[in-house]
C-alpha cells in the first residue's frame, strides 16, 4: 500500500467538522483513508482551532484537535516557511494563509494539497505540490 502525505486546508477541515453534506462525508473518507498520512503546520492549526475554543463548540475544537494530534509530518521552521510563502504569494499570486499552507505542505514534503477552494481560485496557480478540489 502506497502511503499519501496529505495536506489539508483549513476548509477542507471545517467542512469534515461541521458538515452534514456530500462534501463533509468527502472530507471524513480523506480523514478515514489507511493509506495517508497528514501534514500540518502551527499555521493551521492557528486558523481553525482558536475560533472554535473561543466560540465554545466543543465538538469542533475537539476534533480538530483529535485531527492535530494525528498528524504524522509538521513544518516546523518558521522562517522558512515564511520565506516560501512569500515567494508563493509574489510568485504566484497566491493570498498569505494560501501561500503559507501552500509552503508547509512543500517543506514536509506533502505529495498533494487537498483544498475546499473552487478551481478558479489562485491556490491552483501554484506549480510547488499538486492541488486538488475537495469539491
Amino acid at each position: 500500500m502506497t502511503v499519501v502525505r496529505t495536506f489539508l486546508d483549513a476548509g477542507v477541515l471545517i467542512t469534515a467538522a461541521r458538515g452534514t453534506t456530500d462534501d463533509a462525508e468527502k472530507a471524513l473518507q480523506l480523514l478515514r483513508a489507511p493509506n495517508r498520512e497528514f501534514v500540518a503546520s502551527q499555521f493551521l492549526k492557528l486558523e481553525v482551532l482558536p475560533k472554535a475554543l473561543f466560540n465554545q463548540r466543543t465538538l469542533e475544537a475537539e476534533f480538530y484537535e483529535a485531527y492535530f494530534e494525528a498528524v504524522t509530518h509538521w513544518a516546523t521552521d518558521i522562517q522558512q516557511l515564511l520565506e516560501a510563502g512569500y515567494r508563493e504569494a509574489t510568485d504566484f499570486g497566491l493570498g498569505a494563509m494560501d501561500a503559507l499552507h501552500v509552503a508547509a505542505a512543500v517543506a514536509a514534503r506533502a505529495d498533494e494539497f487537498i483544498t475546499s477552494e473552487k478551481p478558479t481560485k489562485s491556490i491552483y496557480r501554484t506549480p510547488s505540490i499538486p492541488v486538488i478540489s475537495l469539491l
